[in-house]
């Protein structure tokens, strides 16, 4: 799944389509996790005025209303030359007035693509999310006020968008690396020291994966069609079996609601 960095990859990589307008509007396949709704029709004649990231979602602000956005599992959204032929899973094409189409491509038809036109981020998808890792309101204080309510694994805890957003399963993974905390730790044991560790992480991985274009591991590429390299990085997520680069301990594979979940069982100790 795209994950917070692969989608600001995306975002910065489109920037350059503000100021277009919309020629015509395609859509091939309006079925995804929710149906593409006939009022998307409305953004043909719009000017592109903004482009944003909550979380995992792109919100395209327009003149006419904002289409709300998200990659689902396996999504992309590239532009492409306007004469460039369709690809299959290709399900919605916005022709721009500069000769290039802006297209939203999902394999497995988990993402999003809709139309609002009140303000958007009162959405119900958006209304409730938790702050935005980069940002000043994502502290370690934060994290541990929360936390110390919560029995869940700190994992999860810090994968719940209500908490924190965009830190998904790939970097949920290398933060708790780098912490040294084990990711089946309840939430409601991490001291303040602990949080402050683990939100350095948070931060500094966040940040890296969005400098090296995300991380490609099956389907993600960036707006021109250009895989992450992130993945060469990767310390624990996907590696389970082979030698922790740090300590050379193997590494081992629990799941943790229903994810795939790697660590190194002596660079993150069990806890009593």
């Amino acid at each position: 799944m795209p994950e917070l960095p692969e989608v600001e990859t995306t975002r910065l990589g489109l920037m350059p389509i503000l100021g277009s307008s919309v020629v015509t509007l395609t859509v091939i396949q309006p079925r995804l996790r929710l149906p593409i709704p006939d009022s998307l029709q409305s953004i043909v004649g719009a000017t592109l005025l903004s482009l944003v990231r909550r979380g995992k979602y792109l919100l395209l602000g327009t003149s006419k209303g904002t289409a709300l956005i998200h990659l689902g599992m396996s999504g992309s959204l590239r532009l492409t030359p306007t004469d460039e032929p369709y690809r299959k899973h290709d399900h919605v094409i916005l022709v721009l007035d500069n000769n290039y189409s802006l297209r939203f491509h999902d394999p497995r038809r988990f993402g999003l693509f809709l139309w609002l036109e009140n303000e958007p981020f009162q959405h119900p998808l958006l209304a409730t999310l938790g702050p935005e890792p980069l940002s000043e309101l994502f502290t370690p204080e934060h994290l541990f006020l929360l936390g110390r309510k919560k029995k869940q694994s700190i994992k999860s805890f810090i994968m719940d968008g209500h908490i924190v957003v965009g830190v998904g399963n790939i970097y949920a993974n290398e933060s708790l690396f780098y912490a040294g905390i084990h990711p089946l730790r309840p939430a409601n044991q991490l001291s303040l020291t602990d949080y402050q560790r683990l939100h350095h992480y948070i931060c500094q991985i966040l940040a890296t994966a969005i400098e090296r274009g995300g991380t490609t591991l099956r389907d993600f590429v960036n707006s021109k069609g250009n895989p992450g390299y992130f993945q060469q990085e990767l310390m624990v997520y996907g590696r389970e079996g082979k030698n922790c680069l740090n300590c050379q301990q193997v590494l081992e594979l629990v799941r943790i609601n229903n994810r795939s979940t790697v660590y190194c069982p002596q660079c993150q100790p069990t806890f009593e």
